[in-house]
């Protein structure tokens, strides 16, 4: 069944006052809620619904506002609900007309609703962030045919992965779900288990290796011995194999993963998904998570420094390999041709679809180069504190959404709270340039 969408029906109550009338309405979100075209939203996630019988969907409205707030102000799911009930503001974005007391959704529908929209249906916020900046003068639409690109890491919300601690931790698991499914194994090790982990990361920090690598043998027996004891158990019992075939099978691939094997290895057992991408920095040479693309205009904008297109990429390709899938996405999101791409020296022996092959222009590269564009390569690193912004204000920063689905969701979700972010603040300046102009007017010509 589709959503019964909201429309401003203009009644009044007699015990309640319209929040149009208790609230500021020059303020930027209200500003903001009324710049945005719902009728878009609604009809670009209204394709998902169907037209079967059964309880009607929250208002997109509703769970559209809430997703640009959680990820415009860097919020928890919890703590969004909490604020939401406090602030009249945030109700008037998601269309409510009367103040509301209690909330009218429940934490899980948002995650629900993340997962129900997908990564392709969730690129109309921000394309329609894109097309607010233009309609309110934030950004031209020429800028978007300039872009520069980079490639940053979302890290997932996993530990620093060790191998005694993921072979404690795989071993926990496993008697976990024995125990819960009424398997009765010969020996848990919970207590010698935890007893060998500590051993190994005492052995590890007085750097006596020989110790270490003895308690790593033993956890290694321990996990080897549980995973043997249940498959013997379960052999004979189709829906218990069932239940712990994807358990078994991550168990058995952290057993047996060695130290700088090729392929894909096991870091988290809640997020096997999880990439290790070395970035060679000393601060953080290594990160867990995944891969993503993110894209600018290279001209500043008079609202700032708006994110064009963002985009996933499991697997770890090198930084050039994705320019194949990077452009036709960001030209179908933005409606426009991409006539130069600036991009560092990661980038070099690319492979750009051949009708791009030289609109791509990497650092240090001399051949091509006119003036202007040397001008523009210069502007490269405006993409470097979009990144920071990003991961530190609108939860790029550590991904908390499950499977390669929430990484792709949260890259663009954090993104078109970026946008948002930007737009919020030119809103509030063109507030303060309108007055300011009322004010000097009025000291020119006094009643």
């Amino acid at each position: 069944m589709r959503p019964k969408e909201r429309r401003d029906s203009g009644n009044q109550d007699l015990f309640r006052s319209r929040l149009d009338q208790i609230i500021a309405m020059d303020h930027a979100l209200v500003k903001l809620a009324r710049t945005i075209d719902w009728g878009f939203l609604e009809e670009s996630y209204g394709a998902v619904y169907t037209d079967r019988p059964g309880h009607p969907p929250l208002p997109t409205r509703l769970m559209a506002g809430l997703a640009i707030l959680k990820h415009t102000f860097n919020l928890s799911d919890e703590a969004l609900c909490e604020r939401w009930i406090e602030n009249p503001y945030y109700q008037y974005l998601c269309g409510e007309e009367f103040f509301r007391h209690t909330l009218s959704f429940d934490r899980s529908s948002l995650t629900r609703w993340r997962q129900r929209m997908g990564e392709e249906k969730l690129l109309a916020l921000l394309q329609e962030s894109l097309s607010v900046a233009a309609k309110t003068g934030a950004l031209k639409p020429s800028d978007l045919s300039r872009v520069i690109v980079d490639t940053t890491v979302q890290p997932k919300n996993v530990t620093f992965p060790t191998d005694a601690k993921l072979l404690n931790r795989a071993r926990e698991k496993l008697v976990r779900l024995a125990k819960t499914s009424g398997l009765v194994l010969r020996q848990s090790y919970a207590r010698i288990g935890k007893f060998a982990l500590i051993k190994h990361q005492r052995y590890a920090h007085a750097k006596q290796f020989k110790r270490a690598a003895r308690s790593l043998r033993k956890l290694k027996t321990y996990l080897g011995r549980v995973i043997r004891d249940i498959g013997r158990k379960i052999d004979a019992n189709p829906w218990l194999k069932e239940k712990f075939a994807p358990l078994l099978q991550l168990s058995r691939r952290v057993l047996a993963q060695k130290r700088g094997q090729r392929g894909p290895k096991v870091y988290s057992l809640h997020a096997p998904e999880v990439e290790c991408i070395g970035k060679g920095k000393p601060h953080k040479p290594y990160e867990f998570g995944v891969k993503v693309s993110v894209a600018t205009p290279v001209k500043h904008s008079k609202g700032g420094q708006f994110v064009t297109h963002v985009a996933a990429l499991p697997g770890n390709p090198y930084d050039g390999h994705t320019l194949a899938k990077v452009i036709p996405a960001m030209e179908a999101l933005v409606g426009n041709t991409i006539a130069r791409m600036i991009a560092d020296a990661g980038y070099r022996g690319h492979n750009a679809p051949p009708d791009y092959k030289l609109r791509v222009f990497t650092a240090g590269q001399k051949r091509r180069v006119t003036p202007k564009i040397k001008r523009e390569m210069k502007r490269r690193s405006a993409v470097e504190p979009v990144i920071g912004h990003l991961k530190e204000d609108h939860r790029m920063g550590r991904n908390y959404l499950a499977h390669r689905a929430g990484d792709a969701t949260n890259a663009i979700l954090a993104a078109a709270g970026y946008n948002f972010r930007r737009l919020i603040g030119w809103l509030r300046f063109l507030l303060f340039k309108i007055l300011s102009l009322l004010f000097s007017q009025l000291q020119l010509n006094p009643v």
